[in-house]
């Protein structure tokens, strides 16, 4: 099919049927890229707005402004939303760890203060919020450990996690719950993350799902690697959701900052690059239930000036202008 008998292909309808295609989104992109997102996205969830911090700064002092702002923005185009996030060791404020005397809080005053949060976000959403990554990478990168040092682990102890998918379960019996993670092809924290999940349908706990955060780039993983993860997590019966894609277009060790534009080379290897991935997504289609890139143009993502400082980045089918990148193209033709 030729790219002018494509022009108007919606990546939501060109994936129908197989699975949701989400954004992440934030105040300043429901405004800019208001067209976009209505245009070609099935699904949204917010980048940091319902993140611990921003939603109950202080004890008991709830700001849902601008989370609400997104579910009204969901709501009135028919589009579907997933939590992000409730339990995570980083943008949790300070005082969830302490006991108000200048100490450190006990396990069950933390997990009670757990429990009200949850109680009180997924419940104010309650059927509306088709899936929530419960808790976020909270398995270590390298070492020994199965589990990354955090207050979380080291007060409540391991059993944080499935509590976490229990006090979510009870507030949403409806909504599909999730582990996410990042590096989750890297065939080490893979085989921990499996490991994680397992023990937790071993005991019954109310999980449903693995999320990949997908994070990736021109040069990494490896797409056997990519494969080879979501068959292990596929191997548990659980669904899987691809929740914060986005393909760098610089290599880790990569530190320059003279670009102003990227490349045709670039662009051209990301377009392969794009294109292998959508291929692993619809061959799996039957696991796969959902994929979020982690924004939807290149003129906001969180990749920009992180981590080399004044650096920009470009990760996403859209440009800044919001026009298709070859990389669009590459996708929708399968």
């Amino acid at each position: 099919m030729s790219q002018s008998a494509q022009e108007l292909a919606k990546l939501r309808d060109v994936f129908q049927g197989q699975f949701l295609v989400g954004a992440a989104v934030n105040p300043r992109t429901l405004v800019d890229q208001r067209d976009l997102l209505r245009e070609h996205f099935n699904s949204v969830t917010a980048e940091n707005e319902m993140k611990f911090e921003r939603l109950q700064p202080e004890e008991g002092r709830y700001t849902f402004e601008h989370a609400d702002r997104m579910m009204d923005f969901a709501r009135e185009h028919g589009i579907g939303v997933r939590g992000h996030t409730l339990v995570w060791h980083n943008q949790t404020p300070a005082w969830v760890f302490e006991d108000g005397s200048g100490g450190t809080i006990d396990r069950e005053g933390l997990l009670a203060r757990m429990k009200s949060h949850i109680d009180t976000v997924v419940g104010r959403y309650k059927g509306e919020i088709y899936a929530w990554d419960v808790v976020n990478e909270a398995v270590a990168d390298s070492g020994p450990e199965v589990l990354r040092e955090s207050p979380w682990l080291s007060i409540a102890g391991e059993d944080f996690i499935a509590r976490a998918f229990e006090y979510a379960h009870a507030a949403d019996p409806g909504a599909l719950l999730f582990y996410n993670d990042y590096n989750e092809s890297v065939p080490e924290k893979r085989e921990k993350i499996y490991t994680l999940v397992k023990s937790l349908l071993d005991r019954e706990v109310p999980i449903h799902g693995v999320g990949l955060q997908a994070h990736w780039s021109l040069f990494h993983p490896d797409t056997d690697d990519i494969r080879r993860a979501i068959e292990r997590y596929a191997s548990l019966g659980l669904k899987l959701h691809i929740t914060e894609l986005d393909v760098s277009v610089f290599a880790q060790d990569d530190k320059r900052t003279d670009l102003r534009e990227p490349s045709a080379e670039m662009m051209e290897r990301q377009a392969e690059r794009y294109g292998e991935f959508f291929g692993l997504f619809r061959e799996y289609s039957e696991y796969i239930t959902s994929v979020t890139f982690w924004g939807a143009a290149d003129d906001y993502t969180w990749l920009d000036y992180f981590p080399v400082r004044s650096r920009k980045n470009w990760p996403f089918l859209f440009d800044v202008a919001h026009q298709p990148k070859p990389s669009f193209w590459k996708v929708v033709q399968g």
